[in-house]
């Protein structure tokens, strides 16, 4: 392993690492033409081309080239070149699976490049940001695990020259778009046209990034000073969280836990808190250090935050039992169970480093630096398992909601056919076709349902039975055809007429083409049925009917309208507009003759 040498200034010496800035600037931009290529084959015209037509293979290479180069850019001049490609190679390797394997399994109806579902974007950039400064430090050592001042020294400094590369990033775009809005004023427009071409924002947002990242390396030791500042102000936000998390566990014995359950997100809240109180607890920490030791008073804030955790974990299982147990398992709260899963370590081993000195003579908080290590280590394995088939949510919900069913936990009316619809990939769509041939009447009606649907919301209108329509035919005496009054779905117009919403209709024949069709009106409504060539009446659109205020004018009941005399179909004014496989329907713009105001003699 190879790293920097600096001079006393904190400047880099390119003695120790010659050629540095050409390699990250070959890195960027071998990243920015990569994920233009990938861009251009998703993104053509006549549809997506090779690799965008194979979505498992695509979002393997897009997963791969976003986020490997960066690793890549963070490693190039502290590890040594064989060692480097070797991690860049086992990085790209599983960051490829991880893609693979999310595109693979999804089966969803608006199925886009990149094919990547943000929650396998998210925790793979955490994943990787994890391992590589889990390995960074130990390689240097030459042990299996490093001082855990290394950890923090390379962690936190990869983490604020990362914020400080995006911001860097962030603000050239925007001078770049000042400058393409100051040469249009003049009227110029190259500078617009060119930042919006794929092929020149792309490898030069790589580029400049890479460029970020190497003049934040030069200045090392400015990037250390900017880390020191961050987290003494950050420390001090400990003191806030601590007294707000005291506060909330010391009312809870007397608002009771009704409040928290009726929010529908208790377990994310309480997580969150939790990943507050960790990350403030090692901004005051810091490496453990004796020359690094916080005030008295953030020493004690960070022991009682450490107590603090176990309650909270507790709390959020409690509440991820409840849920699971009531209503089963989703990805959402498979997820947030191993989130709590890894904040039981962290609670675990804080509240042993929190209490360790009044029973054994021990540093100050000495036990959370292994915990830290652990949780690191626990958490990328479980990223890993959570995003591959070893524990993939999506199949692990099905399997328990299929279970759920077919034990007589939920019924058949209240199971969520949606969520194997839409929310759980192949998994779900196979465990779909498995209830659409159960011996259960009732699951095979609504599983063939949910099949056919192309939304949620059909979903949810499939499973609302049937309902016989009270429909008023006019002119008086007149009747109804009796498939037009059968029991209909919810979705369909005739399905809102009863009660106090009863509809009135009228038999005409619009079209000339010596079939009667159907218009039936509500309060507010006109809808238009005809019958299809299996005579079933199929509602065909609505009329749209504008209301325009003025003397004599009042809003009126379309019920009411419908029954006058001089109702007839009128040609539009406007004729449809053939665009080859295509008709263009004209949509007449709503307006009202102007209202001129009287003048008084």
């Amino acid at each position: 392993m190879t790293d920097f040498a600096h001079d006393p200034t904190g400047r880099a010496s390119l003695d120790g690492a010659r050629g540095l800035a050409p390699a990250r600037l070959g890195i960027g931009l071998a990243q920015g033409v990569i994920l233009y290529l990938l861009y251009r084959a998703a993104a053509q015209a006549e549809g997506p081309a090779w690799p965008a037509t194979q979505p498992p293979l695509f979002a393997a290479l897009v997963l791969a080239a976003t986020f490997t180069p960066v690793m890549l850019l963070a490693g190039v001049g502290r590890l040594g070149w064989k060692t480097l490609a070797l991690w860049g190679v086992v990085a790209a390797t599983v960051l490829a699976l991880l893609g693979w394997h999310d595109a693979a399994h999804q089966a969803s109806d608006y199925f886009r490049p990149p094919y990547l579902r943000f929650p396998v974007v998210a925790f793979a950039a955490a994943a990787l940001f994890i391992a590589h400064h889990l390995i960074f430090p130990a390689v240097a050592a030459r042990r299996w695990i490093a001082d855990f001042d290394d950890y923090f020294d390379t962690a936190w400094k990869a983490g604020v020259q990362l914020v400080l590369s995006l911001g860097f990033t962030g603000a050239f775009w925007l001078l770049l778009f000042l400058g393409a809005a100051l040469f249009r004023v003049i009227g110029l427009s190259f500078l617009a046209d060119l930042i919006g071409e794929a092929w020149f924002s792309i490898p030069v947002t790589c580029l400049v990034f890479a460029t970020a990242v190497q003049l934040t390396d030069v200045r090392s030791g400015l990037i250390r000073g900017v880390r020191t500042v961050a987290l003494m102000l950050l420390s001090w936000l400990l003191l806030v969280i601590t007294v707000l998390v005291a506060g909330f566990l010391a009312a809870l014995p007397f608002t009771g836990l009704e409040g928290l359950w009726k929010t529908g997100s208790a377990t994310a809240l309480v997580l969150s808190a939790a990943a507050s109180l960790i990350i403030l607890i090692n901004t005051a920490y810091q490496d453990g250090r004796a020359d690094n030791l916080p005030p008295v008073v953030l020493r004690v804030a960070v022991r009682v935050a450490a107590v603090l955790l176990t309650p909270l974990i507790l709390i959020a299982v409690w509440c991820l039992s409840l849920r699971i147990g009531q209503h089963g398992l989703t990805p959402d709260r498979i997820i947030a169970s191993a989130c709590a899963v890894v904040g039981a370590v962290y609670a675990a081993g804080y509240g042993w480093a929190a209490l360790s000195p009044f029973l054994r003579k021990t540093a100050w908080m000495k036990p959370l630096e292994r915990t830290n290590v652990v949780s690191a280590v626990l958490t990328v394995g479980i990223i890993l398992a959570l995003f591959s088939p070893l524990a993939d949510p999506a199949r692990l919900s099905v399997a328990d909601q299929t279970a759920r069913l077919k034990r007589g936990a939920v019924s058949a009316a209240d199971f969520d056919y949606a969520f194997l619809r839409f929310g759980a990939g192949k998994a779900g769509r196979a465990a779909l076709a498995d209830l659409a041939r159960s011996s259960d009447a009732e699951i095979v009606r609504r599983a063939k349902a949910a099949q056919a649907a192309t939304s949620r919301y059909e979903v949810k209108q499939a499973a609302v039975p049937p309902r016989t329509p009270t429909v008023t035919a006019w002119p008086e005496g007149a009747t109804l055809p009796p498939a037009f009054l059968a029991p209909t779905a919810a979705g369909d117009p005739r399905y809102a007429c009863g009660g106090q919403n009863d509809c009135l209709a009228v038999q005409r024949d619009l079209n000339g083409d010596g079939r009667d069709e159907i218009l039936l009106a509500s309060s507010y409504s006109i809808a238009l049925f005809a019958q299809d060539d299996d005579d079933r009446w199929v509602h065909q659109g609505d009329y749209q009917v504008s209301y325009c205020p003025g003397p004599g004018s009042e809003l009126r009941d379309l019920r009411e309208a419908l029954k006058r005399p001089d109702l007839e179909a009128a040609a539009s004014a406007w004729p449809d507009l053939r665009l080859g496989a295509e008709t263009g329907r004209f949509q007449p713009k709503a307006g009202c003759p102007p209202q001129h105001a009287a003048v008084n003699p």
